[in-house]
């Protein structure tokens, strides 16, 4: 019981990580409407790898690992902060195709290694989950197989949060027109380009 405990709470974790919005909720949203459903689940399976790392970090208290991501959280944030910026301007000028003509293509790795890389940049998620574990009674120390577990229940929560986003964003695709298609583009460029200039923001307030 007490590994179902642990499996369960780090679902609980995951989710609460996840869900608050951000770029790759934006995201992952964008590309299930315009892409399909596949497209959405990948970019959130990158997502869900990259916590499930910065969890994996927190978990095990990879005191090396955290004090060289605190040490480095003013660097990260900035060229983190210009990637999304330029992530922003390329979706925001970026000129859809028909909605009734998007393929299949084999896009799923790029989709995915995006917003592995989106989600790393955020170098204070391992803060977090510090902090989410903690609150969660998952602070204390545990024999390593039992935190593997836990581990296992952070990327099952996270993937649980992306399979809802991408459903519910799914099942409104086929209200979007192909002129919606432009506009979806261009909000979610801003959108995507404003978390950057916040992140530009914070890496100055966080000078080394």
């Amino acid at each position: 019981m007490k590994g179902l405990d642990l499996l369960l709470r780090g679902l609980m974790a995951g989710v609460i990580i996840a869900a608050p919005v951000g770029p790759v909720n934006v995201l992952c949203v964008q590309r299930t409407i315009a892409k399909g459903w596949r497209s959405g689940l990948f970019s959130g399976l990158g997502s869900a790898l990259a916590d499930t790392l910065y969890g994996a970090v927190a978990g095990f208290s990879i005191s090396f690992v955290i004090q060289f991501l605190l040490r480095e959280e003013s660097r990260i944030r900035f060229y983190g902060g210009i990637l999304l910026i330029l992530l922003g301007v390329w979706y925001y000028f970026r000129r859809p195709q028909p909605v009734d003509a998007q393929k299949r293509d084999e896009t799923d790795g790029a989709d995915s290694a995006s917003t592995f890389l989106l989600t790393l940049t955020n170098p204070t998620t391992v803060l977090s989950f510090l902090a989410v574990l903690a609150a969660l009674g998952l602070g204390s120390s545990r024999p390593w197989y039992l935190t593997l577990l836990m581990v296992l229940g952070i990327f099952c929560g996270t993937m649980l949060w992306w399979v809802i986003l991408t459903g519910i964003a799914n099942r409104l695709r086929d209200r979007f027109t192909n002129n919606a298609m432009v506009w979806m583009n261009r909000i979610g460029g801003l959108a995507i380009g404003t978390f950057g200039m916040i992140s530009l923001l914070l890496s100055r307030s966080h000078p080394r």
